[in-house]
């Protein structure tokens, strides 16, 4: 179960992690004298498959905690080539026996029962997963290993290289070691300690905190809050944490929500609660899910605490909107754009085309029907939405609102989507109902308002989301966002 936590709890817990994390350093210290010193040879970046050997080995409790800690100081010195070829060693020599799984399988078969399940369980799992097991008995173990997944994940592109067993192997455990049961639900605000306030500041993905003040912001006023997720061996480390507003209506644009100068009104009581970012954290943790657990469990918080909320909105980006229409206004087989709206939308191609003074309401109207064409339509090829914070919220069972012309006038913004953001409303009533019907048939939940602004019935073999893309303007192109303040 998720909870929420007191402080005396957290200050309990930060006790009782520290005292099993120095345990295993005296331990570990122990383990390393009973060690041959062939294992600790001068040079660190000797020998770390050696160490892997050695500790899959079956050796005693004290001395695998020492090779599992060795094992991980060694890898961290490795230079980039060093680290491939151990994650190949890996791939290659501690992969399942096939000779081993088949006969476990020819003996189940002739012979079902519990010991014969448990030898083939055993032979299709291997030696790699029990290798990662023995490695997290070192302090520090867990972090270390969720760094190693991501320096995996960034050598997976390489044609040469086929590190999808030990992917899977990494992912199934972390599964287990990040189940829901572990995690933490912690309120971020201005008392936090700065060790994590300086990391929420540094996670931050979707609107860049540009400092303390712009966080103080963010967390200190009334109308703001923060929650996160955090795991008993990365205690002062987020997983995934969310950014809260607390608002009258359910907002149209993201500046009024960031600008520092806003007006809070005394005494009036919030009814909207606005999830306007989340962030995931952990880049070694990607396709471990928290984020559905967290945005449902901030809801019930939120309302336990805050009797008069009665809307649960996001405001939310739409990342890959604009390459999705450049590529239908380059090549649109199927006739989903009128050649009236082509025409209207070229206007696009002015890089200052949203400062004009006279909004062009024909370039909104066909702007956000394509919107309501590729949320209600564009299909991958597992025929899900292809917008991936669409699939999260949707798959949350969330309801999509509104879409909104003009939210995001940034840079980022502006690259991304020419400017749309939408809400998804998070209906409690609703919530289950909306995920079954998008989980067993791909059902996008959308109000009347967004179905309203297809200009014809969707055509969904137009263009699938997630084709090659072909930039048409040169706000649309994938280059990285500068750091620097976003223009607003």
């Amino acid at each position: 179960m998720v909870k929420s936590v007191t402080s005396s709890a957290k200050d309990l817990r930060t006790v009782n992690v520290s005292f099993f994390q120095e345990l295993l350093t005296t331990v570990a210290e122990q383990g390393r004298a009973l060690l041959p010193k062939s294992l600790f040879g001068p040079n660190e970046r000797d020998d770390v498959q050696e160490l892997a050997r050695a500790l899959i080995s079956g050796r005693g409790e004290a001395s695998g905690v020492a090779i599992a800690r060795a094992l991980l100081d060694r890898y961290r010195v490795l230079a980039p080539e060093e680290r491939t070829a151990f994650f190949r060693y890996l791939s290659e020599t501690m992969q399942p026996d096939a000779g081993d799984v088949a006969a476990a399988s020819r003996a189940y078969l002739a012979e079902p029962g519990n010991e014969a399940l448990g030898k083939l369980r055993s032979a299709v799992e291997g030696k790699r997963q029990e290798l990662f097991r023995r490695l997290n008995l070192a302090p520090g173990a867990t972090a270390q290993i969720v760094a190693m997944r991501n320096d995996l994940l960034n050598e997976q592109p390489r044609p040469d290289l086929n590190l999808t067993g030990v992917d899977a192997d990494l992912r199934h455990l972390f599964q287990s070691w990040f189940n829901r049961g572990f995690l933490v639900l912690r309120r971020i605000d201005w008392q936090t300690p700065a060790s994590i306030l300086e990391k929420i500041i540094a996670y931050e993905a979707v609107h860049e905190i540009s400092g303390w003040d712009d966080l103080r912001r963010r967390l200190d006023p009334v109308d703001r809050r923060c929650f996160a997720f955090f795991h008993p061996s990365l205690i002062d480390d987020p997983l995934i944490f969310v950014e809260v507003a607390l608002t009258t209506e359910v907002p149209a644009a993201i500046a009024p929500l960031l600008k520092g100068d806003r007006k809070l009104q005394p005494g009036e009581a919030p009814t909207t609660a606005v999830f306007y970012s989340i962030s995931n954290c952990q880049p070694g943790l990607r396709g471990i899910s928290f984020g559905n657990f967290l945005l449902k469990q901030v809801v019930e918080d939120l309302a336990r605490e805050i009797p008069s909320l009665k809307t649960f909105v996001t405001l939310s980006p739409v990342p890959h909107f604009a390459r999705w229409l450049d590529r239908l206004i380059a090549s649109d087989p199927a006739g989903v754009i009128s050649p009236e709206d082509r025409e209207t939308l070229t206007a696009l191609l002015d890089p200052r085309w949203h400062r004009a003074t006279d909004t062009n309401e024909d370039l909104q109207e066909a702007v956000l029907a394509q919107a309501a064409q590729y949320f209600l339509a564009a299909k991958s090829a597992d025929n899900r939405p292809g917008d991936p914070v669409a699939r999260f919220h949707l798959g949350n069972g969330a309801r999509l609102e509104r879409i909104n012309w003009l939210a995001d006038t940034s840079e980022k913004g502006l690259r991304a989507a020419h400017g749309v953001m939408v809400n998804y409303r998070y209906d409690l009533k609703e919530i289950e109902r909306n995920h079954e019907a998008y989980a067993n048939d791909g059902t996008v939940a959308a109000s009347r308002a967004v179905k309203a602004l297809l200009r014809a019935p969707p055509k969904t073999k137009a263009i699938t989301a997630d084709a090659p893309a072909k930039p048409l303007l040169a706000l649309s192109d994938d280059r990285p966002v500068s750091r620097g303040k976003d223009p607003r």
